[in-house]
Parts: structure tokens; sequence; C-alpha cells
């Protein structure tokens, strides 16, 4: 009796470190297979490779497509984030701070783009656009403007849920404090609650650029000749041709999350936001 009571954690501590290390595979083996694949020498893929190359990635940096996409995909998701994130940081200060009717719902409203699918909300924005195009007499669709847009759609719910989280675990006798002080509401914020609240911003940019950088459906029915961003690139090379060229891309995709990532935890920890 008293062995099984001591042998007891001792599996459930296995148990629980096996389940662990089997959802890691799970995640990390995709990426995995993706990263080993764009060395593959060969270009129909088989195992074992009979050779390692890096002339797929030399392969994917002649092609302008890639390039361009990548500038475009770089261009929007910075200023996707850049206007998303205050205007999401400010609906979420006047959420969690704010006394007003409705609250709830707006709130529900703001996030509610997280629910919709891609295809769905590139389709109506694209119906949209079609509309406002006819009443404004102006391009719309198919320009950057329209693309970044509709990635600030994108920026706003992310921005929302993470700054929301992070400002509900504020303690605020710091700002009390200050405003016993003598401090104004102005003054309040700026030094005390935006500080305090950065964390939250910081991952709030990070996940809002992650977002843009790396979106297909919605991208995929906005975009216009010439303007094409990189997921679009590489589903429209993979229609003619297929080879691990799309692995080395999609590598460098990675790894510039990656690092970013690592760079953004470095000074924030996303730990104790996400």
């Amino acid at each position: 009796m008293l062995a099984n009571l001591t042998e007891r954690p001792s599996f459930n501590r296995v148990l629980m470190r096996t389940l662990v290390v089997v959802a890691y595979v799970i995640i990390f083996a995709p990426v995995a297979m993706i990263v080993a694949t764009s060395f593959f020498a060969q270009e129909i893929v088989s195992f074992p490779p009979p050779a390692l190359t890096w002339d797929w990635y030399l392969n994917a940096w002649d092609k302008p497509e890639f390039l361009r996409g990548l500038v475009t995909s770089l261009q929007v998701a910075l200023l996707a984030a850049a206007i998303g994130v205050p205007i999401g940081t400010a609906a979420a200060l006047a959420i969690v701070r704010g006394q007003f009717p409705g609250k709830q719902v707006i709130g529900a409203l703001l996030l509610a783009p997280l629910a919709v699918p891609g295809v769905v909300a590139g389709s109506g924005l694209y119906m949209f656009y079609v509309l406002a195009e006819n009443a404004l007499d102006r391009d719309i669709k198919a320009t950057t403007q329209g693309l970044v847009a509709a990635h600030v759609l994108l920026t706003i719910p992310w921005t929302v849920r993470l700054v929301v989280a992070s400002l509900q675990g504020l303690d605020r006798a710091a700002e009390e404090a200050a405003a016993n002080l003598g401090a104004g509401p102005f003054t309040v914020f700026r030094r005390i609650t935006l500080p305090m609240m950065r964390p939250g911003i910081v991952a709030a940019a990070m996940f809002s650029f992650i977002q843009s950088f790396e979106n297909l459906d919605l991208s995929l029915l906005l975009v216009g000749p010439g303007r094409i961003t990189l997921p679009v690139a590489m589903l429209n090379y993979l229609e003619f041709r297929i080879d691990p060229t799309l692995a080395a891309v999609a590598t460098v995709q990675i790894l510039i999350v990656g690092v970013l990532m690592v760079v953004t935890d470095r000074f924030v920890k996303l730990s104790r936001v996400v």
C-alpha cells in the first residue's frame, strides 16, 4: 500500500513529461521537416537524401517575385502593426478602465475578427472595397493602402486581447499613490501606467507583425499585380513547380519570426503576457 503511494507521484511525473515531449515533437516536427527539406539536393523529395545543398536558397534569391513579396510583406506588416497597435491599445485601456454602457459588447466586437475565417473576411472586404470604389471613384482594392487597411483589422484584435490581459494583471497602487501626490491623469498615464503596460504592448506589436507577415488567405483576395506578399508569391510558385525552393523560402520566414520572438522575449518576458 505504501509502496503504491510512493510510486504513483513518480509515475505521474514520468507520464506528464512524456506527454510534454510528445507535444513538443508534434509542434516542432513540421518545422524541422521544412528546414531539413530545404537542404535536400534532389528536386523531388525522397528519403534519405542523396546529398545536401544550398542551391535552393540561391534559386529563391534569383526569383524576383520572392524578393518583392518579402519587401511588400515587411512593409505591410510594419505599417499594419504601427497603425493597429496604438488603436488596439487605446481600445483595451477603455475596455478595462472605462465605465460606459455596452463595454462588454464592444469588447466582444473587437475580438470577433479572431473567430472569422480569413477567406470569409477577405471576401467581405473585397466586396466592401468594390462598393467603396464605386462610391468614392478611386482605386482601393489591389492597392498597398487597401491591403494595409485590411491587415490593420488583423492587428487590432490581437492587441486588444494581449493588452487587456496585461492591464487586468496590473496593481493600481502605484497609480493611486502618484495621483494622491498631485500628479495629473496624463502624468500618471505617461509615467506609471504606460511603462507598466509595455510588456503587453510589445507582445501585441510582435504578434500583430507576425499575423500580418504570414497572412495568406486575407491577402490572396486583396493583392494586385506587382504588389503581392511573400505568402502569395509562394502560392503562385507552387502552381507551376514543386521543389525545395519553397522550403527554403519558408525557412527564411521561420528564421525571421524566430529571431523576432527571441529578441522580444529578451526584453519582455512573453510568458508573463501570453
